[in-house]
């Protein structure tokens, strides 16, 4: 029953994927980039800027959390597992040309989470614990004048923040790449995920900071040396992407042949997967933000967005270039990159566990926080508590599906979110003005 319930599942998210998701973010995409001149694009050298901005400042305020935090804290639940094993399933199941499709869904998704912000910002509330609240659950009772959708959308939210898919995969590497008992690792790990997410934004965004930076860079530096070693073989792997793209590809080694039509999906989504497009998760982060310029905090969500995108354009590359997607022997997705790293780094059986770790816990525990903001949204007094019992249930419960099945759960969460997120930015689209090219005084946040 269960697997007749996926299979059908799986078919209304490669249509939806395929042809609705596709038009929905190029369209939405395509014109809020006319409108803004390409302002993702113009505004990089001041969104660097306000980066450094940020680091010389402090929180001035007494309502909430530094914007570098927040912003961390954003990216930790962007950068993960998605980043290095969700993101190879779209060259797996779409072949080079999925590639093509992250790019184009980086640069005009990239606006969709500038305006998510945007919007937070406009519409959100103090709340008793001496921060704000907002996102989607917020913003959307304006743009359709109603508390239904928005509450459908939290519910979607609360499904969407027991991350399933990571979990699964972070256990099931601690347990076997460290001989750990797999109900031992289960159980440290929930307990180290419902730590951080009823700390809130605050602590969340204090382990980003000291976590992510480091593992970032180092997974950056080892994929630029493997790219660099086999340089030879880069330019007709672009070419390959490029072509592919708009042709589709024969089945190679261990990879299925494929459509130009499943290069998009499977870009697209894996994409809008990894760097949360459209789902309003940021929003509701990043609106958590002291500064009192909410364009400034939206503009490094445009940064966060390209740098998740980097991530996911090294991990497919490294999968290209080595040559490992040409093996006739089938390979996980989650040991493709570990496998043409360990080539060059024989460090990598404990490098890749640890490092999956650390950006799956980052991303779990910042969508665990959004599932319980969104709890506490649709049951102020007891939904915090439920919400815990209900992810444990969820996360347990998961462990035991195959892994592909707990990402097919959150894509489809994913595609209705989008839905009604994409509707309601389009309604509320005249509140949507990019940041004025003037220089702010930095002091203030």
């Amino acid at each position: 029953m269960l697997q007749f319930i996926f299979t059908q599942l799986a078919a209304v998210d490669q249509f939806f994927w395929g042809y609705i998701a596709f038009v929905l973010i190029m369209v939405l995409g395509g014109y809020l980039t006319l409108k803004m001149r390409f302002f993702q694009i113009r505004s990089l050298p001041t969104i660097f800027k306000t980066f450094v901005q940020f680091l010389g400042t402090r929180c001035q305020g007494e309502k909430g959390v530094h914007p570098l935090k927040t912003f961390f804290a954003s990216v930790g639940g962007m950068i993960g597992i998605g980043n290095v094993v969700g993101i190879v399933t779209a060259i797996q199941l779409g072949g080079p040309g999925a590639l093509f499709w992250v790019w184009v869904a980086a640069i005009i998704g990239a606006l969709i989470k500038y305006s998510e912000i945007i919007l937070g910002f406009k519409y959100r509330v103090a709340n008793e614990k001496g921060g704000y609240d907002g996102g989607p659950v917020y913003f959307l009772r304006a743009a359709f004048k109603n508390r239904v959708i928005p509450t459908i959308v939290a519910v979607l939210l609360c499904i969407y923040g027991i991350e399933i898919y990571q979990f699964s995969v972070v256990t099931a590497s601690v347990s076997t790449n460290w001989h750990v008992n797999h109900f031992a690792a289960m159980g440290i790990f929930l307990v180290l995920i419902i730590y951080a997410g009823v700390g809130g934004v605050k602590r969340i965004g204090k382990i980003c900071c000291y976590t992510m930076p480091f593992f970032l860079l180092a997974y950056i530096t080892m994929g630029f040396w493997l790219i660099i070693q086999e340089i030879h073989a880069l330019p007709g792997i672009l070419s390959l992407v490029f072509t592919s793209a708009f042709s589709g590809h024969a089945a190679v080694g261990g990879f299925v042949g494929c459509s130009a039509i499943a290069a998009i999906q499977h870009g697209i989504s894996r994409a809008c997967y990894s760097a949360d497009l459209g789902i309003g998760y940021d929003s509701m982060i990043q609106c958590e933000s002291s500064t009192v310029y909410p364009e400034k905090q939206a503009s490094l969500a445009i940064f966060g967005v390209f740098l998740d995108n980097l991530i996911c354009t090294m991990s497919i590359l490294i999968v290209l270039v080595s040559g490992i997607w040409t093996s006739t022997i089938p390979v996980e997705a989650s040991e493709l990159v570990k496998n043409a790293l360990s080539v060059h780094f024989p460090v990598m059986k404990v490098f890749m566990p640890l490092f999956l770790l650390i950006v799956g816990y980052t991303t779990i525990i910042a969508y665990f926080c959004v599932g319980l903001k969104c709890a506490r949204f649709l049951a102020p007094k007891n939904g915090e508590k439920i919400y815990i019992a209900y992810a444990i249930a969820s996360f347990v419960f998961f462990s035991f599906f195959d892994q592909m099945q707990a990402l097919l759960v959150m894509s489809i969460s994913q595609a209705l979110l989008l839905i009604f997120n994409l509707l309601g930015i389009f309604r509320l689209r005249h509140h949507i003005v990019p940041e004025k090219e003037k220089t702010v005084n930095s002091s203030i946040i």
